[in-house]
């Protein structure tokens, strides 16, 4: 049991001190296996790497055809597009609204997170200077939009955090609806009205916008965009063959990246860049998830793992209450939310599924619960924080407050309800 902890305490630490989870996973799970007596080589070259592979194999098309669909409507200036037309109709008065509202509407429509960041990051902090809200809270409000209940909670969402307990609970992307629209409005009208407060709080103490002290990206807010209608439709595209014609998340992200580049043929010149670099992003994303994926494998080999899953198991004897404590703790030890959920459904997935079908519990219940934890875990050393942090040139001592109650406490909260609702059968 020692093992297991000293492991899970180096994982988190040196991810929290920036180190990359690819170099963590491995020396993390060579730690478990010297203290649990396992011999190092054939854990790392047998048990952590079938983990790694297992997860490669069976995600990567997602993972590459997510990150194109994506990077196309940067580079082709959809995504900006889609943004400014949100942030134009809601108005500069409302800027955390408007901000929250274009984050939001990408994510759902199958954006992944960090291009969100970059498309909107520009227009944001013009909506921030016109309305003079502080810079602090930009992050807070890029992590409700695009991290929280768009990523996890909305019924169909594509974002992979939605797939993954597809394929451990024979699930679709709607499953849990009920709960997933009580959780997302949790979520969403919680976060907003605490970053409103927030906002009239900074203000009335003087602690308004200023200039960051130097550019940090390339600001893109004054090209050319193309028709913000022509734009909205990849998106639209992607939610609909996914939900309602009910395709393979493959094939819908196909046609989205198909539609993007019908859409936007004047555009041809930029297409190669934005697959090459689409293709580029998506190897190192899921090579962060699968690493941790990795370590989850050794841990579950090691002998004292069958008190831990004991336990979690005899916390309650829903097994709903089981599989929210336990991906939620694995994503905010790994930083991750994909790759904690990858750890925890991996090692214990299959007892869930028999435990639920035992006592009665929906499948779907087991899906939306799943998601739901897994966003429920930004701590200061998640990944795509870090990321956020590093765009914005804020710290954390300025943002993680706020950080904390809109992407951790309220959606706690909403996991907790939506337990409850699943026991009560509420799915």
């Amino acid at each position: 049991m020692l093992s297991i902890v000293v492991g899970l305490i180096l994982l988190m630490v040196l991810a929290y001190f920036g180190w990359s989870i690819i170099w963590v996973a491995p020396l993390a799970a060579g730690v478990v296996a010297i203290m649990s007596g396992l011999d190092v080589f054939n854990t790392y070259t047998g048990t952590y790497m079938d983990g790694l592979v297992g997860f490669v194999q069976k995600w990567f098309p997602i993972f590459l055809l997510g990150a194109v669909f994506g990077k196309l409507m940067e580079e082709t200036g959809a995504a900006r597009s889609v943004a400014k037309k949100v942030t134009q109709l809601i108005g500069k008065k409302r800027a955390i609204l408007g901000v929250l509202i274009a984050s939001a509407l990408l994510t759902y429509g199958g954006v992944s997170l960090f291009v969100v960041v970059f498309a909107i990051y520009p227009i944001a902090l013009q909506l921030f200077r016109e309305a003079n809200i502080t810079r602090k809270l930009l992050v807070p409000t890029f992590a409700l939009g695009a991290f929280t209940f768009t990523m996890t909670s909305m019924p169909g969402t594509p974002q992979i955090q939605n797939l993954i307990p597809m394929d451990y609970f024979h699930t679709s992307p709607t499953s849990g609806y009920i709960i997933g629209i009580v959780t997302t409005l949790i979520m969403a009208v919680g976060g907003y009205f605490w970053l409103a407060y927030r906002a009239k709080k900074f203000s009335a103490r003087g602690d308004v916008y200023t200039e960051p002290k130097k550019e940090l990206m390339d600001v893109k807010q004054e090209e050319r965009t193309p028709n913000w209608v022509l734009s909205l439709i990849p998106l639209v595209v992607v939610v609909i063959f996914l939900n309602i014609v009910k395709l393979e998340a493959i094939y819908a992200l196909l046609l989205g990246i198909l539609s993007i580049m019908i859409l936007n043929y004047k555009d041809y010149k930029k297409f190669i860049f934005s697959i090459n670099e689409g293709g580029k992003g998506s190897v190192m994303a899921i090579l962060n998830t699968s690493a941790a994926v990795g370590f989850g494998a050794v841990i579950a080999v090691v002998p004292a793992f069958d008190h831990i899953t004991t336990w979690l198991l005899n916390v309650s004897s829903n097994p709903l209450v089981a599989e929210a404590l336990s991906v939620q703790i694995m994503s905010v030890i790994t930083g991750s939310a994909s790759g904690g959920m990858g750890i925890a459904l991996t090692t214990l997935g299959e007892t869930f599924y028999n435990a639920a079908l035992t006592t009665g519990i929906s499948p779907d219940a087991l899906h939306r619960i799943a998601a739901v934890a897994s966003g429920a875990s930004i701590f200061p050393n998640n990944g795509a924080l870090l990321t956020l942090i590093a765009v914005t040139g804020l710290t954390h001592k300025e943002t993680y407050k706020d950080v904390f109650v809109v992407a951790f406490l309220i959606p706690t909260i909403a996991l907790i309800v939506g337990v409850l609702m699943g026991m009560l059968g509420l799915v």
